[in-house]
């Protein structure tokens, strides 16, 4: 949802306020009346490790060293699309936080982003960021409201514990849905965990619906040059993405009992060892062992197959953006921050090393798969200068490493992108309650309610 040259499309790790860490105040501005800007900032979502928190408190320390004026105030953050308008009409939103690019049309329409064009030109960034990430946070108006921060495409991510039990070689995964397919079933005769798992609830099954169509070589939704939109969503890779669901759950047994998962329960359940497969953003391991434990010698991590005439790999992403209620002093607080947290690691060898050495000594992954937001050699480049603090396993993640640049990346539905999500959430748990459930009857319903909000 959440990702790119690929630096194309753009991340998820996207982001809804769960609370504020303990003495954190409720604004930005002055803090305490000691001349420093108090800047609000997100952090990582509820449940994060504490070796986290040591790492963005050694970050805090330096950056408040480099920025004496400005006093940060970490807040935990985690964006789920049903409660983030909630928690953004209600004013509880820190001063600087990240959400997804499908998020980001709506909330510019809505304007309820700060207007940021100014500083993305004077940092120098405007002629870097790859177009069609820029168009994610560029209005109507052709101003820019965020700064791409991270992207991803869509990986397969599996267990290689459970691929040895079920006599599977997790050095040469599964490149085709059958052999997906097939693959579960083993794991599940052999091992009575689910084989395969997938996100049904809380739009996440609507995105994931929408990956698997379009690694199909569908799409579930057409853009216009007027800035129409049609839905797309009855199409035969749809379709067919369903009719896996409903083998792996009913025909093989494979697809395991919980049917009612989203980003952070898959999660949770994958890093427990009880999932054998899932599709979910290529930046997920950092979250796998920082916020749910997993132990890192069991993950493997390959490209979603393809097939069909025109497929891709979706990709998505989330922006660093600043409240549009915020006074002009804490946005130029905000922006300093930005710039230092996010940015500067992308394309300043010293600003990566420092932000990579940090990460490394406080226990945090280093190396992740991602894709980069500015340019391929930029990214490349940047992989060079911190090859020294790189931890996680990249032996493990070969496959995906390998594979992802000959894919083709698709960026995610421009319009009402999480309202058709959540309708297709209905569609995926149908499939995966109901045995007998009419996937054609479904998708002609969802085809239209879908184009009916296109409309709105």
């Amino acid at each position: 949802m959440t990702s790119i040259n690929r630096g194309l499309l753009a991340s998820l790790t996207a982001l809804a306020v769960v609370g504020a860490l303990a003495g954190c105040s409720a604004g930005g501005g002055e803090a305490d009346g000691s001349g420093k800007t108090e800047l609000r900032v997100a952090t990582f979502p509820p449940g994060a490790d504490a070796a986290a928190y040591d790492a963005f408190a050694a970050q805090e320390k330096q950056f408040e060293k480099e920025h004496p004026d400005i006093d940060i105030i970490g807040v935990e953050y985690e964006w789920e699309g049903p409660t983030f308008a909630v928690q953004l009409a209600g004013g509880s939103l820190p001063d600087v936080f990240t959400v997804p690019f499908t998020d980001s049309k709506t909330l510019l329409e809505n304007g309820q982003l700060m207007d940021v064009t100014a500083e993305v030109k004077e940092l120098g960034y405007a002629d870097k960021f790859n177009p069609i990430i820029l168009d994610g946070v560029t209005g109507g108006d052709g101003k820019i409201y965020g700064f791409p921060r991270q992207a991803y495409a869509m990986g397969l991510h599996y267990n290689r514990d459970l691929f040895e039990q079920a006599g599977l070689d997790p050095d040469s995964p599964p490149t085709t849905w059958d052999e997906i397919r097939e693959a579960a079933k083993k794991i599940h005769d052999a091992t009575g965990k689910s084989g395969y798992a997938q996100m049904a609830i809380n739009n996440t099954g609507g995105w994931q619906l929408t990956a698997q169509t379009v690694a199909r070589g569908g799409r579930t939704q057409t853009d216009a040059a007027d800035g129409s939109a049609t839905s797309t969503v009855d199409s035969e890779a749809t379709k067919a993405s369903l009719q896996f669901l409903h083998d792996l759950k009913w025909e093989d047994g494979s697809f395991g009992s919980k049917v009612d998962l989203d980003w952070g329960t898959i999660n949770q359940e994958f890093a427990a060892g009880n999932i054998g497969m899932y599709t979910s953003g290529s930046d997920v391991y950092t979250a796998l062992v920082r916020d749910f434990g997993m132990d890192p010698s069991i993950y493997g991590l390959t490209v979603v197959p393809t097939e069909g005439d025109d497929p891709g790999t979706l990709g998505g992403g989330d922006i660093a953006v600043i409240s549009p209620t915020v006074d002009e002093k804490t946005k130029a607080a905000a922006v300093e921050w930005i710039d230092w947290y996010y940015m500067q690691k992308l394309m300043d060898k010293d600003a990566a090393i420092l932000d990579a050495k940090t990460l490394d000594e406080s226990g945090q992954a280093v190396g992740t798969p991602l894709l980069p937001v500015l340019s391929r050699d930029l990214y490349e480049q940047s992989q060079e200068w911190i090859a020294d603090y790189i931890n996680v396993p990249v032996d493990q993640m070969t496959p995906f490493r390998e594979g992802i640049w000959d894919q083709t990346p698709v960026g995610e539905p421009k319009t009402k992108t999480q309202e058709v999500y959540a309708l297709l959430d209905t569609v995926v748990q149908s499939v995966l309650t109901d045995q007998n459930a009419d996937i054609d009857a479904l998708l002609a319903q969802a085809q239209s309610d879908a184009q009916a909000k296109l409309d709105e």
